[in-house]
């Protein structure tokens, strides 16, 4: 281990070999934290070559146990995000592009941060569960065309360490450390095809633009190499996606969406990643044609049904579709009102993310627990019209720091003169 410290240390390709060395001592604990920490360093110094990345991917994903999806016929595409404020994308997605005949088998996880993950929200929903058998997840993908799995402890535990160890020694933002810790759990997860959807700005892990770029086509070039094609688009986290931050609320928001009656900008989003799921799914040839078939399905029904199909599947209560009341309800609500008429021209994602976690939105270590009932509503998006004494956002709360909330929505929506508009989708990298 020393050698291959030493070598990375002085800005050599690491081969093959030697990091399935590392990746394979470390994860069977005969390579300690404190050499493995050094190498870590020197990558986040000296960075890695492309063939490098994907020989690092494919030693974590093979770490742990792979999902086998051989027996599930078509070609089995994957979405990932890395994460925003609102982002709901997920729940409207897996019944969309499924509702087109591509099969959808996702492994999702739940969340730090503002909110919950895909699993926390779907919980939101009386009696729905992820805790099931691989064979039975394959096989509710077979039959239904979609299912949701929790994501399992020997999926990439070489990720889990390293991310942990990452974390302790500041070098979680090294690209080629991000970027086969994402891809390793996609792979692992046993997908066709993959698209990303990489968030920048406020309210997003990367802050600025040229990273999220990088950080994209390292992702992309690594799928390249391991014979998996991927996509990804780099979208605008500067604003909360959607209007809904909170599980129950946003599971309310992915149902009015499925019904052709979403925000404007998660419509949009989920149209524009479904339509690259569709064409790799080979169920389209141009994004044009895809469009046309998501959007068709989004406004007949098709959609709202698959999600109907999916959460009877899980054991899922499906009349939360008819009556989303059912959902967790908080017991007070507060309005923020606007002190002033104009536009709002700054809505900060991670301040707005910041504040739904204090009312229990969201986790601040993994231990803790989520109410699912909570968040907030923003009724006001940067580039809207606002008079004086309108609402801006509301409230939903259980009595937790809400003073600190309110104060938090007001010093973070911001109203001037002069309107101004945030394009949604940024660059797409193939």
């Amino acid at each position: 281990m020393y050698d291959v410290i030493e070598k990375k240390r002085n800005g050599k390709a690491l081969s093959k070999e030697e990091i399935s060395f590392f990746i394979g001592g470390y994860t069977n604990g005969t390579i300690p934290d404190y050499q493995v920490s050094a190498l870590l360093m020197a990558i986040y110094f000296q960075g890695m070559t492309e063939e490098e990345s994907a020989d690092l991917t494919l030693a974590m994903a093979h770490s742990g146990t792979t999902l086998d999806l051989s027996d599930i016929d078509g070609i089995k595409v994957d979405k990932h995000s890395t994460g925003g404020v609102g982002d709901t994308t997920t729940l409207i997605l897996i019944p969309l592009v499924a509702s087109l005949g591509i099969p959808i088998p996702k492994m999702s996880g739940r969340g730090l941060g503002h909110t919950g993950g895909t699993i926390d929200k779907l919980e939101a929903i009386s009696g729905f569960h992820v805790e099931i058998s691989e064979p039975t997840f394959i096989e509710l993908v077979k039959k239904n065309g979609l299912s949701v799995i929790g994501q399992s402890e020997n999926l990439a535990p070489a990720d889990k360490l390293l991310y942990s160890l990452r974390d302790v020694t500041a070098t979680v933002n090294s690209i080629p450390l991000i970027a086969s810790s994402i891809m390793s759990k996609k792979i692992a997860a046993g997908a066709d095809k993959i698209v990303l959807d990489v968030k920048v700005g406020k309210g997003a892990f990367m802050k600025e633009l040229a990273d999220a770029q990088v950080l994209a086509k390292t992702m992309v070039a690594i799928g390249k190499n391991v014979e998996r094609e991927t996509v990804a688009l780099i979208t605008n986290m500067d604003e909360p996606l959607g209007k809904a931050i909170g599980n129950a609320l946003e599971v309310k928001e992915a149902i009015a969406t499925l019904q052709g009656e979403g925000p404007k900008d998660i419509t949009e989003l989920v149209i524009e990643l479904g339509a690259h799921m569709t064409v790799l799914g080979k169920k389209a040839k141009t994004l044009a044609e895809a469009k046309e078939l998501l959007r068709a399905n989004l406004h007949n029904g098709k959609a709202i049904e698959y999600f109907k199909q999916f959460i009877r599947a899980q054991g899922g209560d499906e009349t939360i579709v008819d009556h989303v009341n059912f959902l967790p309800q908080a017991r007070y609500t507060f309005d923020v009102k606007a002190g002033k008429s104009g536009y709002i021209t700054e809505l900060t994602a991670h301040e707005l993310g910041r504040a739904a976690m204090l009312l229990g939105a969201g986790r601040r270590t993994k231990d803790d627990d989520i109410d699912l009932a909570v968040g907030l509503y923003v009724h006001k998006k940067i580039g809207d019209c606002v008079q004086q004494g309108d609402t801006l956002c509301t409230i939903y709360a259980n009595s937790k720091h809400i003073d600190e909330v309110k104060t938090i929505i007001q010093d973070n929506s911001v109203i001037g003169d002069e309107q101004k508009t945030l394009p949604l989708l940024l660059d797409v990298i193939r």
